[in-house]
This record gives structure tokens, C-alpha cells and sequence, in this order.
């Protein structure tokens, strides 16, 4: 499997996103110190660990730089120490701890200076530096160092190597075409994403819906998914997503879970499960139930790594106390992977009716937005040409009201009034003569 990307726009080559997040962790950097360093915001950053965008330009060459720097170095490492040997288990103990640094590589963590390392990185060095330290407890899969997960332990915490993976990739054939490939992958991992969703949600009708919406979306960006390092993933984060969604809550069909299992201990788990806290299900089913390791689970589920482990350590303590008997984690490990390698029962469409499926909602949206924006484009025109140059005000005649006062000053005349004024005016009054007295 290929670990790493190239972009067209750039000769620069950049890791997976998983690896650029934990390559990044590796340094004991944050988002933010690796933003301030190559001028960009936090939500940048966190869309380069994502998958969502890609550095370019002299961006994309720092980045790698950076990156490279961080991979050399951890190889570099990983090759010059063992791992240290297991730790003796508490038994009388059930509380569980994050995992913990071993104390001989404890004084090499208080020399990494991250911030140093990434400006260094950030821009072009004139000569060659030195590789910058690695923090320890941040060994990628494939290096000498086992992976990690989290034990139960007393006083001080217990490593213990993972168990070897399931394959989760369907196989692949050379010289598939596109809808060749998709079917495959359909037939691979459908039937299982299904039990997995039913599994976060307790409805079965609504983990149907999930997966064949994460496929329908997969076929629209199949581009992007026939490249990805693990489609399965990247199919099985958009079931999850559509599955844990807070708007199916107000669907009357998806409003309350299906009739739990008859058997009595696989209902236990199911509504302890169900109890959790969306994201608190989503990590441990991811962490205990499928096997991923600490990095790979806190990258597919947004969230930073101390934030996952503190997830998982709190879904392991609220499933203990409802089932006294999963309090240790390794049993509930050993029932959870027992619980999602069931053989699913799930009758599903076929792969084709799924592919005409999401052809013909893509074809309706694209047709609906086409025909919004035409009526749009008609309306606009015709407003635009009838809609008046200038404004003319309406004279609206007076009207008597009662109750108010009449106006002070002088009155319109009216009819007999003005044919007054102009008698007045055309007929001037003699009136009586004027007495003038006389000298007799």
C-alpha cells in the first residue's frame, strides 16, 4: 500500500493524511504551533490532517520538509531502541490509565524543542541541519516498535503489543473498471458496515440507510475513494457519521431503537453501548471492537489523540460498571471484536442498483439546481424589465374623516362661494349716499 500522495500543482510529496497527523505528534507539536509556523490558521491545519486540502506552492514544500524530517528521524530512532518488556498486570485492580512513556526514554522527551524543529522546517535552510528529536511513544505502524493500547495498571501503566489486524481491504485485481472496483468493495465491506452501525445506533432500518447513503457518496467521489489508502475507512467514517447524526432523532421511523437481542448478554452490551455518548461509542467500537490502534481512531474520528484515549477510558469505565463482568479491558475487547465479527444477516441491494441508485440522485439534484437557477435567471430578467425607471408619487385625493378637527386657515371655497367672490368683484356696492351737510 502506497503511504504517500502527490499533487499535481506541486513536485513536493506529502504523506497520507493519518501519517501527517501522526508525524506531527511525533514532533509533540499542536495545530496551532505548526500553524504559527507556516502562516496559516489552525482550521487549515487541521484540513491538511484531514484529507480535505493540500498544501501548495512553497507551503506544500515546507510541510513536506517538515514531515520528512519528523519520518527520518523516527525511523532513525525506532532502529537504535527496543521496546521495553511488558509490565507485570495488577490484578486487583480495574480502574484503567492511559498508556504510559517508558522511564528510559523520559529524559530524551524534556530535550525536543518542537517549536525550534518546525520553523527550521518552515523555511529553506542554507545548509543541512541536524534531525530534529522525536518525542518519544509516538511509533508509526510498520516501525520495530509494536503498537500500542491501553491497559488496566495500578501504580504505573502496562504495554502490551496489539493484536495482529484483520485485513480490511477487499482484494485487487489488476485491470478493474471503476464500477468493477466499486462492486467489489460493495460486496467486501457492506454487509459488515451494516452490523458495525447497528451496532452504534440498536436500529437496524437506520444502519440499512447509513451504509447505502456512505456508498452512494463513495460512488459520487469515487475518484477520491479508489486512490484513498483505505477506502474501507473512508466509507465506513461517512456510514458512521450518517448513522450518529442528532437530526434522525426527529424521523417518527428512527426515533426509538429496535427490539433489543433475546440473549441476555449480548443486550447487556448493546444498551451499555447505547448509553454512551455518541462519540464515546463511535472511539470504543473503533478502539476494542475493530482493533485500530490509538492514532488511526482519533484521526477518524476528528479528535486529538489524548482526547480519544480519555474517550476510551471513560467508555471502558461506564461499560464496567453496567457489566461488572467487561470491566477488564481485555475481555471487553475479546466480546466487543466477538460481538462485530458476527456474519451479518442484513439483506442489502445489489451493488448495481446501488450505483444507478446514486446516478439517478445525482442526476435529479442536478437537474433540480438547473431548473432553480433558470427560474431565477426569468424572474430577474422579467423584474429588470418591467420594474419602473423612476418613481412618480401617487396623489391621492382628500377624504373627510370625522372626529377630526377642521384645519385652521382658509377653506377651500366652493361652488356658491366662488360665484359670490366674483359677483362681489364684477358689481361693486353703491350703498347709501353719503349725507353732506348743507349752509342754509
Amino acid at each position: 500500500m502506497s503511504r504517500s500522495t502527490t499533487d499535481s500543482a506541486s513536485s513536493a510529496t506529502l504523506p497520507t493524511p493519518k501519517e501527517r497527523r501522526r508525524l506531527r505528534e511525533a514532533l509533540a507539536l499542536s495545530e496551532e504551533q505548526v500553524a504559527e509556523a507556516m502562516g496559516v490558521t489552525k482550521a487549515t491545519v487541521k484540513a491538511w490532517e484531514t484529507g480535505r486540502s493540500a498544501p501548495r506552492g512553497r507551503k506544500r514544500e515546507a510541510y513536506a520538509k517538515l514531515l520528512g524530517a519528523a519520518e527520518v528521524a523516527e525511523a532513525a530512532r525506532a532502529s537504535e531502541h527496543t521496546p521495553p518488556a511488558p509490565a507485570p498486570m495488577s490484578a486487583a485492580t480495574s480502574a484503567v490509565t492511559p498508556m504510559a512513556l517508558p522511564p528510559s526514554s523520559a529524559s530524551a522527551s524534556a530535550s525536543v524543542r518542537p517549536m525550534a524543529a518546525v520553523k527550521r522546517a518552515a523555511k529553506p535552510p542554507k545548509a543541512p541541519s541536524p534531525v530534529p528529536a522525536i518525542a518519544p511513544g509516538a511509533a508509526r505502524k510498520g516501525a520495530s516498535k509494536p503498537p500500542e493500547r491501553l491497559k488496566p495498571a495500578g501504580a504505573e501503566a502496562a504495554w502490551e503489543p496489539a493484536p495482529e489486524p484483520v485485513p480490511a481491504q477487499p482484494p485487487v485485481e489488476p485491470g478493474l473498471t471503476p464500477a468493477e472496483a466499486f462492486d467489489a468493495l460493495y460486496a467486501h465491506a457492506a454487509p459488515g458496515l451494516v452490523h458495525q452501525t447497528y451496532l452504534l445506533t440498536g436500529r437496524r432500518r437506520l444502519s440499512r440507510e447509513s451504509v447505502e447513503y456512505a456508498f452512494h457518496h463513495a460512488w459520487e467521489h469515487w475518484p477520491e475513494v479508489a486512490v484513498d489508502a483505505d477506502p474501507v475507512g473512508w466509507v465506513r467514517a461517512a456510514a458512521y457519521e450518517y448513522a450518529l447524526s442528532p437530526w434522525h432523532r426527529l424521523r417518527r421511523a428512527h426515533k426509538h431503537p429496535d427490539a433489543p437481542p433475546t440473549e441476555a448478554s449480548r443486550r447487556a452490551l448493546l444498551a451499555a453501548l447505547l448509553e454512551l455518548p455518541p462519540p464515546y461509542r463511535r472511539t470504543v467500537l473503533l478502539y476494542d471492537g475493530l482493533g485500530l490502534d490509538l492514532p488511526d481512531t482519533a484521526a477518524e474520528t476528528e479528535a486529538s489523540t489524548p482526547a480519544a484515549a480519555n474517550r476510551l477510558l471513560h467508555a471502558r469505565t461506564v461499560i464496567g460498571q453496567r457489566i461488572p463482568e467487561l470491566a477488564e479491558p481485555e475481555t471487553l475487547h475479546r466480546r466487543l471484536h466477538e460481538l462485530v465479527s458476527e456474519a451479518p444477516t442484513a439483506t442489502l441491494p445489489a451493488a448495481r442498483a446501488v450505483r444507478t441508485g446514486s446516478e439517478r440522485r445525482t442526476r435529479k439534484w442536478t437537474r433540480t439546481v438547473l431548473g432553480v437557477t433558470a427560474a431565477l435567471i426569468c424572474v430577474t430578467a422579467f423584474t429588470a424589465a418591467t420594474a419602473p425607471t423612476r418613481y412618480l408619487p401617487v396623489e391621492v385625493p382628500g377624504e373627510t374623516v370625522n372626529g377630526v378637527p377642521v384645519r385652521g386657515g382658509p377653506q377651500k371655497l366652493g361652488p356658491e362661494d366662488v360665484e359670490l367672490r366674483d359677483k362681489l368683484r364684477s358689481e361693486p356696492n353703491p350703498g347709501p349716499e353719503r349725507l353732506i351737510p348743507s349752509a342754509e
